[in-house]
């Protein structure tokens, strides 16, 4: 496959594959791009990871974060760029990706954009709402009164003020919370007001792949997936975190699979056994609650189109035709 230093036809084109936690989309993209793969497209492809917490640094096994051997096989961008308490709000996502993609394509690759973030896959693709920037002053403020008066009592606020989003936070997902009511506060409209465009923006050319499994069946992959990565060391990672002095209200352990860690709830039963069985049931139920909202984000995207994981044949095929409609050389 030759790749020119043009963006081809309409545009920089660029891949995105959207799939939920445990759908199986690492493991399909390493059999299409990875460099010894069976497949015409082995080697050709960069990965720009799409996922909120894989972007944070010692968040590995309760983010599925790809080892250095995958990364080796098929090359990731956007992977431990920030510390667990740093931000990293959906316009960064953004702004990195672009230049990601840019940098991936002048090098001969294609960049593929893949993870599980659909607020991120969708603003990369239709571009972010108008939503005011970030006020540390303001940040400050809430977090201070975060502190003082526990999300219970933010997340009331929050339903107050704006219902719809608050249905879609989680009431311990203090960084999504804090910044609900900054946007409620700095512009005097709720956040889900902000209109959401329904065009992809120009200056690329998308291919866009939404993965799918049966509910049930995807239900029993992260099922087993969370007993993977408490077997994987889960437990200690977390541990490792705190005594590096990771808070609460740190954006990364807003994560599913950290999080719960730190609910009073959990904190408060005294057998480690019945903890962990705890833990791990908390996990599964706000994993599976998680998939589901997932794809709400990406619905109505143009030219996105819904295909089996598995179906590799048919993912192969409408990869390749996008290529060549994009006016690449795929021979």
């Amino acid at each position: 496959m030759n790749i020119s230093e043009t963006n081809g036809t309409g545009g920089l084109p660029v891949l995105v594959i959207f799939a939920p936690t445990a759908c199986g989309k690492t493991s399909l993209a390493l059999s299409l791009f990875g460099k010894h793969a069976d497949s015409p497209l082995a080697g050709r492809a960069e990965v720009v990871s799409a996922d909120s917490m894989q972007v944070y640094k010692g968040m590995d096994i309760g983010t599925a974060k790809p080892d250095a051997a995958l990364r080796a096989e098929l090359p990731h961008h956007l992977l431990d760029v920030y510390e667990p308490s740093e931000p990293f709000s959906a316009g960064d996502f953004v702004r990195c990706a672009d230049e990601a993609c840019r940098d991936i394509f002048r090098r001969g690759k294609l960049p593929l954009v893949m993870g599980g973030t659909g607020f991120y896959i969708r603003n990369f693709l239709c571009g972010l709402p108008p939503t005011p920037e970030s006020d540390g002053t303001l940040r400050s403020a809430l977090q201070a009164r975060l502190r003082a008066e526990g999300a219970s009592a933010l997340y009331a606020e929050l339903q107050a003020a704006d219902p719809v989003s608050a249905a879609r936070i989680h009431p311990n997902d203090e960084y999504r919370i804090v910044r609900a009511l900054e946007v409620c506060a700095a512009s005097g409209k709720p956040l889900s007001s902000f209109p959401v465009t329904a065009e992809t923006r120009s200056g690329f050319r998308f291919c866009t792949i939404i993965l799918q499994r049966d509910r049930q069946e995807l239900y029993g992959r992260i099922d087993a997936r969370v007993d993977e990565m408490f077997t994987a060391g889960l437990v200690q990672e977390v541990e490792r975190l705190i005594r590096g002095g990771v808070r609460s209200d740190d954006p990364g352990m807003q994560a599913i699979g950290y999080r719960e860690f730190l609910f009073p709830e959990i904190r408060a039963i005294p057998s480690e056994a019945e903890r962990t069985a705890a833990l791990k049931e908390l996990i599964r139920r706000d994993s599976r609650r998680y998939a589901k909202r997932q794809y709400t984000f990406c619905r109505g995207i143009p030219g996105a189109e819904y295909v089996h994981a598995d179906d590799a044949a048919r993912i192969t095929e409408k990869i390749l035709s996008f290529y060549v409609a994009s006016g690449l050389d795929v021979n």
